[in-house]
């Protein structure tokens, strides 16, 4: 059994890292990679960030950070938001990260997928997926659409469909969040988190709704996911990346760096 990811994410804006509440109401919390060097102290497995206004304010990625963080840490970090082309992967990769997130613009160009993969690998490109809840139709007949733009902008794309086609263009993970539940701290978005980890064969990360070590213990046993990406319960310190691996050990989770 491969062992399971406790994955900080930090959304970034204008420089600082941001939290919300379903993509609403973001509030500054500090800088990126002070707290980057902080979760990597304190032993994450990997760290996700996303420049959360980038795709809508058409601009380009933070490269500045990413060359700060990479000289900071000394774990996998992938970055996303802004990425639109394979130049944009490769200015982001040589900065020091190790893998790519791109959402909106895959979802716009799917091709920018296999572009990526066939440049740097499927291990390099993660699909970030933001997902929203909606009545069942002929177009989205798993009742969950894909949403873009930082939650703005609904694309009558099923879920699944857009997994599996990702999945099949090269993508090498997937980093699923949902728009329900992000921030709420009331736990992961289960059916959703397990009907993807059921139907693709790449990892995938859950993400939205962490609050308790029990709902990350959830979704990597009941909702099947590789990992677990984790904001508001460790930002704002209620607890502690080795509290969350110590509990998941203790339960017979597998984990990384678990001292």
């Amino acid at each position: 059994m491969l062992s399971k990811r406790i994955i900080p994410c930090l959304d970034v804006r204008e420089g600082k890292t941001t939290k919300g509440i379903k993509f609403k109401e973001n509030v500054d919390i500090g800088d990126p990679v002070e707290m980057a060097k902080h979760y990597y102290d304190a032993g994450a497995d990997e760290i996700v960030f996303y420049d959360i206004t980038a795709s809508h304010e058409k601009r380009n990625i933070m490269i500045d950070v990413v060359r700060r963080v990479a000289e900071t840490i000394f774990i996998p970090f992938s970055v996303g938001g802004g990425i639109r082309t394979v130049e944009d992967m490769r200015e982001v990769l040589l900065a020091g990260a190790e893998k790519i997130s791109v959402n909106s613009a895959a979802v716009k160009n799917p091709q920018i997928i296999a572009e990526g993969a066939r440049a740097f690998g499927n291990q390099c490109i993660v699909l970030g997926m933001d997902v929203k809840e909606v009545e069942k139709t002929e177009k989205i007949p798993t009742g969950y659409e894909i949403v873009i733009n930082g939650g703005r902008t609904h694309m009558g794309i099923d879920a699944l469909a857009w997994a599996l086609k990702a999945q099949e263009l090269g993508a090498g993970e997937i980093c699923l969040n949902s728009i329900d539940a992000d921030g709420t701290k009331e736990g992961y978005e289960m059916t959703l988190t397990r009907m993807i980890s059921e139907h693709v064969s790449i990892p995938v990360i859950a993400s939205g709704g962490a609050g308790t070590p029990e709902h990350i213990y959830d979704v990597l046993t009941e909702g099947k996911a590789d990992a677990g990406l984790i904001a508001s319960m460790v930002h704002y310190g209620t607890y502690t990346i080795k509290a969350i691996k110590d509990f998941l050990h203790d339960r017979g989770v597998k984990m990384r760096n678990v001292w």
